[in-house]
This record gives structure tokens, sequence and C-alpha cells, in this order.
């Protein structure tokens, strides 16, 4: 029940949030959001890793169709629902910041959408999974589309379109192995959406390729993996700084997950015939959006194209198809979402103060701002991958699985180490440090409640370097798993 809890609780607070009005809603969603964070971590207390799916839920949803409600969570989905439970109250503790027209239905949008989150990272039935995956583009395009930039419009509805043709070609590969289950298949009385259903299928390697297109698609949109990149720069600059977090720090780790949940072990052959493709396409994401970053002017679009850079390699650690490669994977979801999301969070707080992100105009911050300083380049540094911090463990894995499949390959998607220290220390050296400017004298500094945003993510960063073991402990058993079932 405590997976059926974490779902439907966000929902019931958004809910709830319509007959709540000014700050008061502010304190119910974020109070809502905290105690979902408590629900999680007492779900991770009392979670046995070496098991597999845990807390599981199933009921008949369309009985006579063989779809049924079924949920659970196991190491790795349990990480992911850490990581949103985590980011989200920060997140909505960031957007305090804003005074946003109508803010109970902004903030209801934010609980609607870590219900759709959750649902995706918890969902064992396609078509549930399905159900979840286009519930969690609603509320984003809303937020985007009326609290976003002068360009709103026209760039949501770019990233709504890209994400609905996606979904499309997904849901005729579901529709497709559906028809594929039953008595003959796997001794099912009817036909069945049962994630387990389609792991049992027998699928020949023509329809194994295809359908890993189909399925695949959907999962490149919403990483983005190049060339399904284009809507990403444009989103992430003109949604509205929670927005910018949301899809960042989570949503963009749907499309991870659902590669390691529903397309290796379900379609292995067609992952060996077109993984080396992916790669490709990865490691060309990799250094494409690593060489745009540095030409960026804009704060929020070179963070932006890091981010592009980032998911490239997680992408070549899962089609890599070896345990570091799957693991550092994992690991650097978590990494990535909490290094996005400072760095997000910062970029939005020097626009607050100085009504600019475009960094030639800045520079000299740090001459007051000590906390600021610190705190920016604790964020830089992990999303640069210094030893010690969260960046570094996922991505020495993530490097290690591509070795191991191409020894070319990795050495090129190492040069992300290279750009990634370029374009981040540029941006740092020119935005906080040289003389000062005409911001300088009037910039303050962190603030209690932007401290209370960035010290957790600060806590987070050294505890996933310093003791990775503490997740990777976790994911491992569905690692393993999911590398079985492709062998099977």
């Amino acid at each position: 029940m405590l997976t059926a809890l974490l779902l439907f609780f966000p929902l019931a607070a958004a809910l709830l949030l319509h007959f709540v009005n000014g700050k008061a809603g502010r304190v119910f969603a974020f109070g809502a959001a905290l105690l979902e964070f408590v629900v999680a971590v007492y779900a991770a207390v009392t979670f046995d890793a070496s098991n597999a799916s845990q807390l599981e839920v199933n009921l008949p949803w369309i009985a006579s169709a063989g779809i049924s409600f079924h949920i659970g969570m196991d190491g790795l989905s349990l990480l992911l629902v850490l990581l949103t439970t985590f980011l989200v109250p920060l997140i909505l503790l960031a957007s305090f910041r804003h005074n946003y027209k109508n803010e109970s239905a902004f903030y209801a949008l934010v609980l609607f959408m870590q219900t759709g989150l959750i649902g995706v990272f918890t969902s064992l039935d396609a078509f549930l999974f399905y159900f979840f995956w286009e519930v969690a583009l609603i509320p984003i395009y809303f937020l985007a589309g009326i609290w976003g930039g002068e360009r709103r419009v026209a760039v949501t509805f770019k990233f709504f379109l890209y994400t609905i043709i996606g979904s499309l070609f997904m849901l005729a590969g579901f529709v497709y192995l559906y028809y594929q289950t039953g008595p003959a298949a796997n001794g099912l009385a009817a036909h069945s959406s049962d994630l387990q259903a389609f792991y049992n299928l027998s699928l020949t390697t023509a329809e194994q390729s295809w359908l890993f297109w189909l399925i695949f698609i959907a999962f490149a949109v919403k990483m983005p993996i190049f060339p399904f990149h284009t809507w990403q720069p444009d989103t992430y600059t003109e949604a509205p700084a929670p927005a910018t977090m949301l899809l960042s720090g989570i949503m963009l780790k749907m499309g991870i997950y659902g590669c390691l949940r529903w397309l290796l072990p379900i379609t292995p052959l067609g992952v060996s015939q077109w993984g080396w493709l992916i790669m490709i396409l990865a490691v060309i994401g990799i250094i494409y959006g690593a060489i745009i970053a540095i030409r960026q002017r804009d704060m929020k679009r070179l963070i932006a194209y890091s981010s592009l850079s980032h998911v490239g390699l997680m992408a070549a650690g899962v089609f890599s198809l070896t345990q570091m490669g799957l693991q550092g994977a994992v690991v650097q979801m978590l990494a990535h979402g909490v290094n996005v999301v400072g760095m997000f969070f910062i970029a939005d707080v020097i626009q607050r103060r100085t009504n600019t992100r475009l960094i030639p105009e800045l520079g000299g911050l740090t001459q007051t701002t000590p906390l600021l300083s610190v705190s920016f380049l604790v964020v830089l540094l992990a999303t640069v991958a210094l030893p010690l911090t969260s960046g570094f463990v996922g991505e020495f894995l993530l490097l290690a699985g591509v070795f191991q499949y191409n020894n070319w390959l990795g050495a090129v998607a190492g040069v992300t180490i290279i750009l990634g220290a370029v374009y981040l220390l540029r941006m740092f050296q020119r935005v906080m440090l040289g003389p000062a400017t005409s911001f300088t004298a009037a910039f303050r500094d962190l603030n209690g409640a932007e401290l209370a945003v960035l010290v957790p993510l600060i806590v987070m960063i050294f505890w996933i370097g310093l003791f990775p073991n503490t997740f990777l402990q976790m994911s491992e058993p569905s690692v393993i798993r999911i590398l079985s079932l492709m062998q099977r």
C-alpha cells in the first residue's frame, strides 16, 4: 500500500489546493511534498534490496481486456521515486521567490506532475505505464505554456507535439505486444498488458527489430538524445524556473528508465541489432551538446546543452549493455538530477537579482557573495565530475562501460570531461569573477530560503560522491536482472 500512497497522495493534495488560496497554498503544497518524501524514505528503509519488485498493488482495471492496475517498486524504481520526492519539495521552495498569477493552480500542477512521474516509475502494466507517461506531460505543458517566457506558446507546442508523436509510436508497439500474449504465448486465459507477460514473449528478430524503434523513439524524445533533442534548449529556456527544474531534474529520467525497464528486456535482439547506431548517436550528442554549450551566451541555454551532453553519456552507458554501464546510468540519473536542479536554481537566483542571464553582461559577483560563490562552485564542480562529488561516480562507471563496449567510442565520449570543464569553468569565471560590474555593489548574497534549497542539494552531492554504495547496492539486483532477461 505504500506504493499506492506515494502515487495518490500528491494527486489528492493537488485537488485540495483548489480550495486553498493565497500564500497558504504554498505552505500546503510544500508540506504535502515534504510528507511524500518522508513516506518514500520510510519505503526505502523497509525495502529489501536483495529481492525483486516489492510493495506491489495488482488490481483489475479493465479485467475483460487483461489490463490491470499493477504498480510496485524494485531498487531501480525506488531510487527514482526517492529522487522525485526529494527534488519536488526543493523545487516548490525555489518557486516561493516568484509571485505567480493563480498560485494554487501552479502548485497543483507541480503536484499533479509528481503523480505522473511516480506512476511512470512504478507501473508494471504497459497501458498503465503509457497512461502515466501522458499524464506527466499535461501539467508541464500548462506550466510552461501559461507561466513561461515570451515565446512560450510556440516552444511549448513544439515540445508537446514531439512528445505526443513519440508516445503514439510507443503505444503502437505496446498494442502489438499485447496481442502477442494469450493462451498460445504463455498460458494466459486472455491477452495481457502486464510487464512480465511482455518479458515472457518469444519474438522473432524481425519483430524485435521494428518494435525496438517504435518504443525507443518515445524514450529518445523524452531524454532527449541527438537528433531528437531540438525541442529541449528552447523549452528549458522559455519555461519558468520550477518547470525547467522538473523537466531537467526528473522528467528526462523517464526516457532512461524506460530503456532500462521496458526496451532492453522486451527487445534484446532489436537492441543487439541497432544498439551500435544508438551508441553512435549518443556519443555524437555528447560532443555536440558540449561544443554548442561552449558558444552559449545565455546561462539557461548553456545548462540545457550541458544536460544534453550528459544525457548522451547516460544513453551510451545503457546501450553498452555492461553492468558498469547500467549501474553508471542509474547513479548518474540521481547525480544529474541533483546537479542540474542546483545549476538552474543558481541561474534563476542571478537572473532575479540582475534581470539578465547573459553571461557577457555579468561578472565580479563573487566580491559580495561568499555563500553564492561557494554554492555555485560546489554544484558546478559536481557537474564537471570532480572526484568525491556526485558526478564523478556515475561518469566513471559510464565511461568504463562505454570503453568495454568499444575503445574508440569510449575515448571520444571521454572528451566530455575536458569540454565540460571548459564551458562550465569559463561560465563561472565570466559570471562570478573579474572586475566589478554595475550589478556588483547592489547584488545580495543568498538568503535563508535560498540556502534551504541549496544546502540539501549540496549534502546529496557529497553523499553520492562519498558513499555511492548506498545507491549502487539498491539498484544492483535490478540491473543484474535486466541483463539476465536480455540473455534469455
